[in-house]
């Protein structure tokens, strides 16, 4: 009796187990705004708009790169397929030129003391990880490459990266950003199973 009451037990765990959804891949989600050439000119945390935006997507970062070359490809859609995004909202924006946008890419990132960070970029960018401002060149510019070191603690820490293309082609960023995957909230599924698990150990010392 005690054999088949913790199989069933334990086929139930397996069986709740299966149904979880698996750990996502690390992304960063990023939002594009249309926005006024003095913006675009000054890529800030503090310059995001407070409004819905007007395309968001999800990218991998390996690292973050979009690329822009010339006049031809120079559109939403073109610099963000670029970096292999995936649209989540906004395909009617895709189209549109990537002159005078302000692209605000969010996630969390594994990080250590004193770590160097190098972007390029043109044109101008900020990078802040767990309140700390790490790469600050917000203005227009060339293709420039920045490198800065983070000066917070090491763990994982929130970061928000602001980008922003004005002035014409090319548009290019790149940074290499170590992403975590979010850690996922329990389940009630997760609570079942292990609800389950426990009643069997309990059944089993009470049997006699």
């Amino acid at each position: 009796m005690r054999r088949v009451l913790l199989a069933s037990t334990a086929a139930a765990a397996v069986a709740v187990a299966g149904l979880l959804p698996a750990a996502a891949a690390p992304t960063a989600f990023g939002s594009v705004y249309e926005v006024t050439s003095a913006v675009a000119n000054s890529a800030t945390p503090g310059n995001v708009p407070a409004g819905p935006a007007d395309v968001t997507f999800t990218a991998p970062s390996n690292p973050l790169s979009f690329n822009s070359n010339g006049s031809a490809d120079y559109t939403i859609g073109s610099f963000l397929s670029t970096g292999n995004a995936t649209i989540l909202s906004g395909a009617g924006h895709l189209g549109d030129t990537v002159d005078g946008t302000l692209f605000n890419f969010t996630g969390s990132v594994s990080v250590t003391n004193l770590e160097k960070f190098t972007a390029g970029h043109d044109d101008g960018m900020t990078l802040v990880i767990g309140g700390v401002t790490v790469i600050s060149a917000p203005g227009p510019t060339s293709f420039t490459i920045t490198t800065s070191t983070y000066t917070g603690p090491t763990g994982n820490e929130p970061f928000q990266l602001v980008y922003g293309e004005c002035c014409g082609p090319p548009g290019v960023l790149n940074v290499d950003l170590p992403l975590v995957s979010p850690v996922p909230e329990p389940a009630p599924l997760a609570v079942l199973g292990a609800g389950l698990l426990g009643l069997g150990f309990l059944r089993r010392r009470k049997t006699p």
